[in-house]
């Protein structure tokens, strides 16, 4: 099983949009970065887990996700009416791909980027380094495991304690 941060702008999409979704699944659809893609199509797995990511102005790991489906080509790059769209993506070469994510539980609170950075076990972590812009991108078994502990343990539920 690998692991992976999966980010996203809340007023684009949010933890609460994924939670409205049908049966709580998305696909994650519109990465346009080659190396998001390559992680979705070459390396996601059925079962993986995943954080669900919220950037902007208040950064903060909403949730937990798990992919559901693995990559497949993303059919908004085939699609002139999509935000997304790639006029150079084709069926024969669609270019993009996506993967499906279902919801597997809400972090409540949410464990904010401050306080994720105020962890001495997370220094180094991927998500944490200055110009870490991927939507996608993998997360050490070890940083997933403590950032999972954090958001099941009440000594973590709130900034105020670190």
């Amino acid at each position: 099983m690998r692991y992976w941060i999966f980010k996203s702008e809340p007023g684009c999409f949010s933890l609460d949009d994924l939670a409205k979704s049908p049966k709580q699944t998305t696909a994650w659809d519109g990465v346009r970065n080659y190396q998001a893609r390559n992680f979705m199509r070459d390396d996601m797995k059925v079962g993986d887990l995943g954080f669900f990511y919220h950037s902007g102005k208040t950064p903060e790991i909403a949730g937990l996700v798990e992919v559901v489906r693995e990559g497949y080509p993303d059919h908004t790059a085939q699609d002139p009416e999509a935000e997304h769209f790639d006029p150079a993506a084709t069926p024969e070469n669609p270019r993009w791909y996506m993967v499906d994510v279902r919801l597997v539980k809400r972090f409540t609170p949410p464990i904010s980027r401050t306080l994720l950075r105020r962890q001495a076990a997370l220094q180094g972590m991927e998500l944490l380094k200055q110009g870490s812009r991927l939507s996608v991108l993998p997360c050490e078994e070890n940083a997933f495991n403590y950032i999972r502990h954090m958001a099941e343990s009440p000594e973590f539920s709130s900034d105020e304690n670190f």
